[in-house]
Order: C-alpha cells, then structure tokens, then sequence
C-alpha cells in the first residue's frame, strides 16, 4: 500500500501495480490461506467451525476496508487533491498493527496435539472420508480426489461469482419503476429515478454481503454435523432449484422470493468458501493442508475468470438480439445451474483417498522436522495440552476480543445502513 502510495504520488501507474496488484495479491494469498491452515490444526473436532470463522473474518474485511477508504478519502480531499495517497499510507499504518499483532500472536499446536476429552473417529467407528493420515503436497496433482474437488470449488465459486456480478443490474433491470413505487420499466426512467433505483440496488448488494459472510460461518460450522460431502450437495441441489426459480419469481414481479433466493445463493457461495478447507483436511490430512489449499485456490482464479464471462456474453447477446433487459438473465440462471450440476456430479464421484498416496510414518516425520515441529505422543496428550495451555489472563483475552469485534462491528454497521436504503 504504502509503494501504491508512492505510485500515486509520482503519478507512476506501474508503481500501482506492482503494490496493490503483484504484492498485494500476494499478500492476500497468504493472508487468506495461513490462518485457515493454523486453525484447522487446532480444532480438529470442529474444522468447519474454525476455517468458517477464519474466512468470515476474511470476508468481513471488505466491510471495514472499503467504508473505511472512502470516509479517509473524504476527510483528506481538497479542491486539488482526491485524498487517495494519504488515505494508502493511513491504511498501511492501520493494516500493519492489526496484521503484525495477528502473525506474532500465532502458536501451531505440538503434532499429536488434541482437544481435551476428544478422540479422533477411527475407520470403523468415525466417517471414512476424515482420514488421520497425510499426503504430500508433490503428490497433489496427481489425485483424482483434488481434481475433483478443484471442479466442485471452480462450479460453485463461477455461479457465486457471476450472481455477485448481475445481482444489482438484474433488480434494477427487472423491477424498473416497482422499487421506487412507479410502473415503469428501466428504459422509461429518467436520470433522477434511475439514480433511486441505483441507491436501493446498493442496498440489495450490501444485503448480500451480509449473508455472504453469515453464510461461511454458518454452513461450514453445519458441515461438522453433516460432513462436506453432504453440505455440498445441498449447496448444489438447493442451489440448481433457485438459480431455475429466480426467472419465475422476476416475471411474477415478486421481489421478496427474488432477493430470498440471491441472499440464500449468496449465503451458499460464502459456505462453498468456507467448506472447501476443511474438506481437504478430511481428504488429505492437516500436515501439509495450507499448501494443498493454495493449489486448489486456482479453481477460485479460474472461476473469477470464467463466471463473469459466461454472464456477460450472454446478457450482451440477449441485448444485441433484441430480448428486453428484464429477460436477458433468463437463459444465463439456467447455464448456471448447469454449472452447479456439473459440480454436484463431481462432489458425487469423490471417494476417500487412496492408501498408497500417504505418507508413512518416516516421511513424516522428516516433514515434521523440516517444519520444526514439536511432536506429542498420543500417550501424553493430556501433558501437551497442559504445556501449551493458555495463561487464563481474561482481562487480555476480552481485550483481544474487543480489538477484533469493534472493527468488524463498525463494517457491519456500516453495511447495514446500506440495507436499510433497501428496506426503506
């Protein structure tokens, strides 16, 4: 941010590139992927639980970052200056505490480590697709169970993605005048109506927001109960069922069953996130789980790509053929709800991984070395809990607490005054 900085004070583009793009992307890989993995090790009784919280607190970021830039911008505008440089060097400042404070404050549990009073299920007791084995991340690519889950992260995020894209055209494209009150369509309105229905749409974009990141800690907590596999295929049933319905609800000008259903579809594409981490645990085990995730994460690149596309094309295909804008979405809910049953089909075919791709016990333990990892025996479970246990200081934990929760509790405050426009 602060070479952004430096971009824009010299009015040099490159140097806006290389911080925000090449080393801010970077950065958000490792800042995405680093506290999932770290987590997944400490809850092993509750992975969705922990990688929901983990990528809810990813989530909830963009509800602080982004009001936050524009209310710096606006404190630091002048009739010559937009504010933008000194609103990137106050946000790396900001950044840099609460990100050093959160990589400093990092503790992995001993290898062997477990939560007090729980037992890992086993083969003949527990569900045979959580294995307590490890597989190597040279061998990734190789198994047929990463490929397709790459395909099952790839269909839901494409759907997710291109919904994200279309949600506030398409309700301001199909209801026209019926969000301001009017019966008109979007063509007959006028530059100050159409400026009321951009501001209600704002609304309805921040409303799924909400459950975007509600939807990563709630449906990633449920897959502890329900297990991935089955979270999944309910993300792609129920979701084929309202991408089909969503053209129905429009021509019926029923908008309460239309936002229903995109909050709904919002609230499963944030879980499909959320999921995805513990998923790979239960696959191939937590040893080398953060490098696994990275890889899989091209399926996230890939679907940036391709759902926007998909929809796009199509709507300015429809557009050009002379469909009217409140029936362009039709054919594309229906391409991506194909989408959601190709991934279904590839959630279906996933087995548990195969024996021969685990690593045994000598690799690793070299791999554990490597990492300079404090091993535990399962015998002396209970002394390691001891030994890493924390110190009970309530006062610095509600402290950490609070330095977390009012942040976040400020983006959601300010993302509910954007729903509220949508409501009112």
């Amino acid at each position: 941010m602060l070479i952004s900085a430096l971009g824009v004070h010299y009015h040099q583009f490159w140097l806006m590139l290389l911080g925000s793009g090449v080393i801010g992307g970077i950065g958000l890989g490792l800042g995405y992927i680093s506290p999932v993995s770290t987590l997944i090790k400490w809850f092993p009784d509750r992975r969705g639980m922990a990688t929901g919280m983990a990528i809810m607190g990813f989530g909830g970021g963009a509800m602080i970052g982004s009001p936050l830039a524009v209310g710096l911008m606006k404190h630091f505008a002048t009739p010559t200056d937009v504010g933008v440089e000194a609103t990137l060097v106050v946000m790396a400042a900001i950044y840099f505490v609460f990100m050093m404070s959160g990589a400093l404050g990092y503790r992995i549990p001993p290898s062997g480590w477990q939560p007090e009073g729980w037992t890992p299920p086993t083969l003949k007791t527990g569900n045979t697709m959580i294995t307590q084995r490890h597989v190597h991340v040279k061998n990734i690519f190789k198994i047929k169970q990463f490929w397709l889950l790459w395909g099952v992260l790839c269909m839901n995020v494409s759907a997710g993605i291109g919904v994200i894209g279309m949600s506030s055209p398409m309700l301001q494209e199909v209801f026209g005048g019926q969000l301001i009150g009017i019966s008109k369509t979007f063509s007959e309105l006028d530059k100050t109506q159409l400026a009321a229905c951009a501001t209600i749409a704002a609304g309805f974009t921040a409303l799924l927001s909400l459950f975007n990141i509600g939807g990563r800690f709630f449906w990633a907590s449920l897959s502890d109960k329900l297990g991935r596999k089955l979270t999944y295929s309910i993300f792609f049933v129920l979701g084929c069922l309202l991408y089909i319905s969503i053209p129905g609800s429009a021509s019926a000008g029923s908008r309460p069953l239309f936002v229903a259903a995109f909050c709904l579809i919002l609230s499963m594409y944030g879980g499909g996130f959320a999921t995805v981490p513990a998923y790979l645990a239960d696959l191939f085990g937590t040893q080398m789980v953060g490098a696994i995730h990275g890889r899989l994460l091209t399926a996230w690149a890939t679907a940036g790509i391709l759902g926007p596309v998909i929809v796009n094309y199509m709507r300015e295909y429809q557009l050009a053929q002379g469909i009217p804008r409140e029936q362009v979405y039709n054919q594309t809910m229906l391409i991506l709800a194909g989408m959601l049953a190709i991934g279904f089909v590839c959630n279906l075919l996933i087995r548990p991984v195969a024996e021969h791709w685990f690593m045994t016990d000598t690799e690793l333990a070299e791999e554990k070395r490597l990492a300079h990892e404090k091993v535990v025996e399962t015998q002396n479970v209970q002394q390691a809990t001891t030994v890493i246990k924390p110190s009970g200081n309530i006062a610095l934990v509600f402290m950490a607490w609070l330095v977390i929760i009012t942040p976040l509790g400020w983006g959601v405050y300010k993302t509910l005054a954007n729903v509220a426009k949508f409501f009112s």
